[in-house]
């Protein structure tokens, strides 16, 4: 696999990319891509790191698989390319904004002008098979992307980790809460949006704790 990767990142995560797993993992994902269709575009695996320089990152906010259906997946959380109707989660956190900082909803679902400001959206899982959610769990991206935010965890400070639903919120256990804002809530599907993610007020508060540490705040 041809890693595209921002320098800073690579710098951080070459250690992952020499262990025996790594490779494993490449062997399984070239091969996914080349017998089966996967999302996103295989240019666009590593797009979070290479968007999102190491040393700039303000924001952290971590989703699970990309998007499994034609034409979504972009190489982060959440964000669809222009022109793409807005997914529901994404939706729902639009509404939260527009609730929490009186923001108008964007027509677009394309989160380029975060990624631009230091916000990291990592899936814990890079790769999925079209139509099959989950179905590059377990294959070693979690090590990979766990490498990741410890290292951000461990190297940086006063970090903001947005952690929506279980499964983010277990991959980030291990966050130092004295170094770092930890924000936790429901995921933001329709499933469970309004049970807490809507009111969650996690916007206006990133931006409180960046400013108090002296750090411009996200123009969301």
């Amino acid at each position: 696999m041809q890693v595209r990767i921002d320098e800073s990142w690579r710098r951080v995560l070459q250690p992952e990319f020499d262990k025996p797993y790594f490779e494993i993992l490449t062997s399984y994902v070239r091969h996914a891509y080349a017998t089966t269709t996967c999302y996103p575009p295989a240019r666009l695996i590593f797009h979070a790191f290479d968007a999102c320089p190491f040393d700039q990152v303000r924001v952290v906010i971590l989703g699970q698989d990309p998007y499994h259906e034609p034409g979504q997946a972009e190489g982060w959380a959440f964000s669809v390319p222009d022109g793409v109707r807005v997914p529901p989660s994404l939706e729902n956190i639009y509404k939260e904004l527009q609730r929490d900082l009186g923001m108008p909803v964007p027509a677009s679902g394309h989160l380029e002008r975060w990624v631009e400001q230091g916000v990291l959206l990592l899936n814990a899982t890079l790769t999925v098979e079209a139509h099959r959610a989950g179905s590059h769990q377990g294959k070693g991206w979690e090590e990979l992307t766990d490498a990741a935010i410890m290292a951000l965890n461990q190297q940086r400070e006063h970090l903001v980790f947005m952690l929506w639903g279980s499964y983010a919120q277990r991959k980030g256990q291990f966050i130092n809460r004295r170094r770092h804002l930890v924000l936790e809530a429901p995921h933001p599907s329709p499933l469970s949006a309004y049970r807490g993610f809507i009111g969650c007020g996690h916007f206006s508060a990133a931006n409180a704790y960046l400013q108090q540490h002296h750090l411009p705040p996200i123009r969301w």
